[in-house]
């Protein structure tokens, strides 16, 4: 079988790892071994938490609708249901953006559910 010399497909895949490694802290960015499991261990945290971002911002939306409606006397829980007794069809992430954006929008919603 005849030598094969893997000069710059070898050069080619370590500076692709660097790349990817590229402001990692210590051996992290610049030892092969370390940088692989770094990379391995990046990539897994951040497709997690592309998930977790979307309960966090849900959450989040949720705190702002909830002050809101506590200024004015109702709970989070009854505002929610409220809404779906009358068939307001609008998702948290824009009720959020009404309290905190447009506060009178909001407030006539919330007159309406009230009677």
């Amino acid at each position: 079988m005849p030598r094969v010399k893997r000069g710059t497909s070898h050069v080619k895949k370590r500076r692709k790892l660097h790349q990817a490694t590229k402001g990692f802290k210590w051996g992290r960015k610049n030892l092969i071994k370390v940088a692989k499991t770094a990379r391995t261990k990046a990539g897994a945290h951040a497709y997690a938490d592309r998930r977790k971002k979307k309960t966090v911002n849900r959450a989040l939306w949720q705190i702002k609708i909830g002050a809101f409606v506590h200024e004015h006397d109702l709970s989070y829980s009854k505002f929610i249901h409220a809404l779906k007794v009358e068939n307001i069809a609008l998702d948290r992430k824009v009720l959020a953006d009404l309290a905190v954006n447009n506060k009178t929008v909001l407030l006539k919603i919330l007159e309406l559910l009230k009677k």
